[in-house]
């Protein structure tokens, strides 16, 4: 009996150290998780940036309101369609506003970020945005001539997930001035200086250079403060070729020209696209140097 007794004490000895001493033994010999490795940096969601339609004059009595906007794709200068009813409904409210007085003018400001690319024929990308919403106002029944555009950086504005800034624009409503001499100057100076797109032989394609971007926004306001003014797109070509085919060849650049201002916002009834063909060159045609200057298509007024 008393060997029984320690074999059973040995083994409930050992028993109950195996009890206790295994999970220990388990935890130490676990392997550490690569989560306690790495560290997760979580980023940060910022909502979009969201500017809904107002419009205030602080010396009348307008106050228009509207959740909705005009809305832009990340570097697009066209606003997306369509407009909800609601926003139509308080640009009805401008029209008969902006009707009913003689001394209000409208200023429209397009916003912009760094981030984005601009592809339009403006200085930038906000002036366009502000030109392509003026353009839907004017078709409303708004004179274009007591409109404004501008262009404002924002580098704040953020798009929503699918690359879409809600509503980049500001508007005002201010006294309107008569700037009659000063618009009379400025045609003056479009006729006399004229932007001239020079293309290589049997080429439709062209770039504006920065220049050329400034000198467009002064058509664009000239059109915009002359009633029945025009855009005029002459293509012009050197003398390779038959008289037909030049003729030809310079109305297609011509029409290649306003196929671009319109999709930039000039609106297609003020643009008149025409050809001289060889008729009219600037340079010695028997020159690769005169040909050069010769192949060209001039965008000014009348």
């Amino acid at each position: 009996m008393y060997l029984i007794g320690i074999l059973l004490t040995i083994l409930l000895g050992t028993y109950f150290s195996w009890i206790l001493c295994c999970p220990l033994c388990e935890e130490k010999n676990k392997p550490i998780s690569n989560e306690t490795e790495s560290v997760t940096t979580k980023v940060a969601h910022k909502d979009p940036t969201l500017y809904p339609f107002s419009i205030k004059d602080d010396n009348g009595d307008l106050s228009l309101k509207a959740n909705d906007n005009f809305n832009f794709e990340k570097s697009n200068l066209n606003f997306l369609n369509p407009i909800s009813s609601n926003l139509d409904l308080e640009i009805d409210k401008l029209k008969e506003y902006l009707g009913s007085k003689d001394n209000k003018s409208l200023s429209i400001t397009g916003y912009y970020t760094d981030g984005e690319k601009n592809s339009s024929l403006l200085d930038n990308l906000g002036l366009a945005r502000a030109n392509s919403v003026k353009n839907y106002f004017a078709n409303k029944g708004i004179p274009s001539k007591i409109m404004n555009i501008f262009g404002q950086k924002k580098k704040e504005m953020i798009p929503d997930s699918l690359n879409v800034y809600h509503g980049p624009l500001g508007f005002t409503i201010t006294e309107l001035k008569d700037n009659t001499e000063e618009i009379a100057k400025l045609g003056e100076y479009i006729k006399a200086n004229p932007i001239v797109l020079k293309f290589n032989t049997g080429k439709f394609n062209f770039n504006l250079t920065e220049a050329e971007r400034q000198e467009m926004a002064d058509i664009i306001k000239y059109l915009d403060k002359v009633d029945g003014a025009m855009c005029l797109v002459i293509g012009h070509t050197d003398n390779s070729g038959s008289s037909e085919t030049n003729l030809n060849l310079g109305q297609k650049r011509a029409d290649k020209v306003k196929k671009y201002l319109i999709k930039n916002g000039i609106p297609a009834g003020k643009i008149i696209a025409t050809s001289k063909g060889e008729t009219e060159p600037i340079a010695d045609n028997n020159t690769e140097e005169g040909k050069a200057e010769n192949r060209r298509t001039v965008i000014t007024i009348k």
